[in-house]
């Protein structure tokens, strides 16, 4: 697992060092730097797939970055931008280096970058690496198909693939990664079968629904249909669900997919979805970290952190000391630790604290008003 990054000039990022565990969970201000360090993560991805090559800014992993000049840091003082990861519990670390063309509109950056152990899992093959970004897709009539080889499609980086994943295991179109692994079991069912802990996890987080996944023979599209857990009917298209089901099912899928040493990041996995589902999410999330996987999340939802919190002081899947929050204000970051019973160590201005100041408007204008 990776145990630190270190950012230098890059976007907003001076030099900035990072401590990571199995589960990470970024959120602040809006433009504090959540989105960059994960970036970062991926820029780290991209150069040691090029192997030293040119690393594009734009396309894969749903990069979007513009140009070179777009991605160096105002101050910096040479173009030149170094990642630096270490291994958790490890003082080696192995740095990414990327220089900005001649052309800084370029849409590319020159890369090197030692060989990266896989140890740290961020250059793993899908679906042992996963990256679910911000703009999942919502519901679709059908869906994409991958070409890769079916070992080794994954969700996709906006859930797209998600259906083609959930149908392979389903026919046993593949050898790896068909069942979910006993610590990932929902405690209601003992079946390890795919769809049916995706089915029942989803029922536990969004609502009750039975899943049919399927590829569509011919036409090179997949589709999935949802149908209502708690009764007898008939299958319905996602796109008379509701976005929350679309939004959160892939999220669920690659949780369960996970193996021990695996890497998923994750950006807003609250979306659509009502409080209660975000604090199951949390506590899921939290549980698929205990099992091994380290587990990179960027949130804006406190029912997010108090699930993951739930998860370190209730259920005890996941020990204290494998969970890190950094808060992202304006103008610096703060790391946060919590101990056994999901206490926080610190409680920076502004973190999660827009109930009470509300709350106390409220307060003041109820009086001014007597």
């Amino acid at each position: 697992m990776i145990g630190s990054l270190k950012i230098d000039n890059f976007k907003c990022f001076e030099s900035a060092v990072f401590d990571l565990r199995p589960l990470t969970i970024l959120t602040g201000v809006n433009g504090g730097g959540k989105s960059t360090l994960l970036q970062a993560l991926l820029m780290a991805r991209s150069a040691a797939a090029a192997g030293g090559g040119a690393v594009l800014l734009n396309g894969p992993l749903g990069l979007a970055l513009g140009e070179a000049r777009d991605v160096l840091n105002w101050s910096a003082e040479n173009p030149e931008i170094t990642l630096l990861l270490a291994g958790m519990g490890s003082d080696e670390a192995w740095p990414c280096t990327f220089r900005l063309p001649h052309d800084e509109h370029a849409l590319h950056l020159n890369s090197e970058a030692r060989a990266i152990p896989p140890s740290l899992g961020i250059d793993q093959a899908s679906p042992a690496f996963t990256y679910l970004c911000a703009e999942r897709l919502g519901p679709r009539d059908t869906l994409a198909v991958s070409a890769e080889e079916p070992e080794r499609i994954g969700v996709g980086v906006r859930g797209e693939f998600t259906a083609q994943v959930l149908a392979l295991r389903e026919t046993r179109a593949v050898q790896t990664r068909r069942t979910v692994r006993e610590p990932l079991h929902h405690p209601m069912l003992d079946s390890p079968l795919l769809r049916l802990q995706a089915e029942t996890w989803a029922s536990d987080i969004i609502r009750p629904i039975r899943i049919t996944a399927q590829l569509a023979a011919g036409i090179m599209a997949s589709t999935v249909r949802f149908a209502d857990a708690s009764q007898e009917s008939e299958q319905v298209r996602p796109t008379n669900t509701g976005f929350g089901v679309s939004y959160a099912l892939p999220l669920i899928v690659s949780g369960l997919m996970t193996e021990p040493g695996d890497l998923l990041l994750v950006e807003n996995p609250e979306a659509h979805l009502h409080p209660a589902g975000q604090s199951k999410l949390g506590r899921f999330l939290a549980r698929v970290a205990g099992s091994g996987v380290q587990v990179v999340v960027e949130t804006h939802s406190d029912h997010v952190l108090n699930g993951a919190r739930l998860a370190v002081a209730q259920d005890q899947s996941l020990a204290s000391r494998d969970m890190i929050l950094h808060y992202f204000d304006r103008d610096q970051t703060f790391p946060i630790h919590v101990n056994d019973r999901a206490e926080l160590n610190t409680w920076p201005s502004g973190f999660f604290d827009q109930i009470e100041s509300d709350l106390g408007g409220l307060a003041r204008a109820k009086r001014a008003r007597r």
